[in-house]
């Protein structure tokens, strides 16, 4: 129930609000959608989740600035970069600061 004191949500945090809740597949309590500070905590709550949801195994392969300096150390040194090292950033970065 709202109170008489409490402020009624902007039309973009209720817009928000529903993205949210439609991209979780969830649904908005009737007590929160009509009080600003309580649809500001739901939100930070669902966004949370949202954050998490749409995170991505990082691709740990090597960039293409890494491979293309790499492949310049290696024709001006007349050596070939290893394969494993495409596949690994790290491994990348490594070779690379050995054969400067």
């Amino acid at each position: 129930m709202a109170y008489a004191n409490s402020l009624p949500p902007t039309p973009k945090q209720t817009d928000y609000a529903r993205a949210i809740a439609t991209k979780l597949g969830t649904a908005i309590p009737a007590d929160v959608i009509h009080d600003r500070a309580a649809l500001s905590g739901w939100i930070g709550e669902h966004q949370a989740r949202l954050k998490v949801r749409s995170q991505k195994p990082r691709d740990n392969r090597a960039t293409s600035k890494q491979v293309a300096f790499a492949e310049r150390i290696a024709r001006a040194k007349r050596r070939s970069v290893p394969d494993e090292c495409f596949r690994d950033a790290g491994m990348m970065s490594a070779w690379i600061s050995s054969n400067r």
